[in-house]
């Protein structure tokens, strides 16, 4: 099965404008390890005391998921995030020429630094779960890649992570990321080494999804994701977006606690300042709500009708929205709810009518304002008859 690693503490403090208290960061630890993922990338302690601080929460609680930091390839950024308890150490450094060049290094002097920083972090802690990401490696030249990632593993990496940073790739083009996967793979494998391969999939086309299930069809073994799809520009993959396609349609993908994933989302979505969007899939308020009155009418027989996912497992349900565009059998439907389904056909069209009337206006009829309209309507009729 697939190893889900988390990133909503780290990446997902990247977005502009985010920030979660320590305090947060452990109560979205808490709520993440309950999902289920196999690793929480808690923060880059190096870059502030309270990052540092949250990462030390984090650690000293006993979760399932091991706990992940951040660090450049300096031992003053690898000693900081072990101190603070780090089970799993994200370490990174880019071999792309251009930015050898920019740091007046070539990629031997790049090669033996980031050697030297896995060797050390291995030294301090011999059981820990070593990353190295070659930071932008889809377009860096790949030889620089696969030789850095080889002697990452030589000097005690535990996984190569393909790092698409700027969301270049394009699944079914002459970039892809199951072409990376492949090809990491088989260097490794040439070099007599093994080491598991993760991905981090940018979503600046908005392919990051489609990305990381074209390398995880490759043999990819870790896949990076967040809440909201927080972090960097466009973010990364969306957490409950990628957990709905593994767990339906590949099979042995399962083990998550999916049901748990609305409440995450509303706690992610409360102290990170970001709406969780109504069209987002899984966790989004229309999600699995149906509208037009050709897809009411079936759906109300049968869901599946006009939803490719039960909304079950995730904790939801499917809903019917009253608007402009609502007909009878969902009107009916939502009268049978408020358990006032015994009006006759004229107040039934008045209701009707005024529903629709209110969906003109931009908005949708909930089932309580359902309730107010139809007593309107009764206290209409009924002072016109005295």
């Amino acid at each position: 099965m697939v190893t889900i690693l988390d990133s909503t503490l780290r990446e997902g403090e990247q977005t502009p404008g985010v920030y979660f208290d320590p305090h947060v960061k452990l109560a979205i630890a808490e709520r993440l390890d309950r999902i289920g993922v196999g690793i929480i990338e808690a923060g880059h302690p190096v870059v502030g005391v309270e990052v540092a601080e949250g990462v030390r929460l984090i650690s000293a609680r006993s979760f399932q998921a091991r706990i992940g930091a951040h660090a450049r390839s300096l031992k003053r950024d690898i000693d900081e995030a072990l101190d603070c308890g780090a089970e799993f150490l994200g370490i990174f450094y880019c071999v792309a020429d251009e930015r050898l060049r920019d740091y007046s290094s070539t990629l031997t002097q790049a090669v033996d630094r980031i050697c030297e920083a896995v060797a050390y972090a291995r030294s301090r802690k011999p059981d820990l779960w070593i990353r190295y990401t070659p930071e932008d490696a889809v377009r860096s030249p790949r030889e620089n890649v696969l030789t850095a990632a080889a002697e990452a593993v030589r000097a005690g990496a535990d996984i190569i992570s393909i790092a698409d940073t700027t969301g270049y790739l394009i699944p079914g083009s002459a970039r892809t990321m199951s072409g990376w996967v492949r090809r990491l793979r088989e260097h490794l494998e040439v070099c007599g080494l093994e080491a598991r391969i993760a991905l981090h999939c940018h979503n600046d086309r908005g392919l990051a999804l489609a990305n990381a299930i074209d390398g995880f069809q490759a043999g990819a073994d870790i896949i990076d994701v967040s809440v909201l799809g927080l972090g960097e520009r466009a973010g990364i993959v969306d957490m409950a977006s990628l957990l709905a396609v593994l767990s339906q349609d590949f099979p042995g993908q399962t083990g998550w606690n999916l049901e748990a994933l609305p409440e995450l989302y509303r706690v992610v979505s409360r102290y990170s300042g970001v709406p969780i969007p109504v069209n987002l899939p899984v966790c989004g308020r229309n999600a699995f709500t149906h509208c037009a009155g050709i897809h009411t009418q079936a759906s109300l027989k049968n869901p599946l009708h006009y939803q490719s996912l039960d909304p079950a497992p995730f904790g939801r349900r499917s809903e019917i929205a009253l608007d402009h565009m609502s007909g009878l059998a969902a009107l009916q439907h939502s009268l049978e709810r408020i358990g006032v389904a015994d009006l006759n056909r004229e107040m039934t069209s008045q209701v009707l009518k005024q529903v629709k009337e209110v969906g003109q206006k931009g908005r949708t009829v909930d089932v309580e304002e359902l309730g107010w309209i139809v007593r309107s309507l009764q206290d209409c009729r009924e002072s016109q008859v005295a």
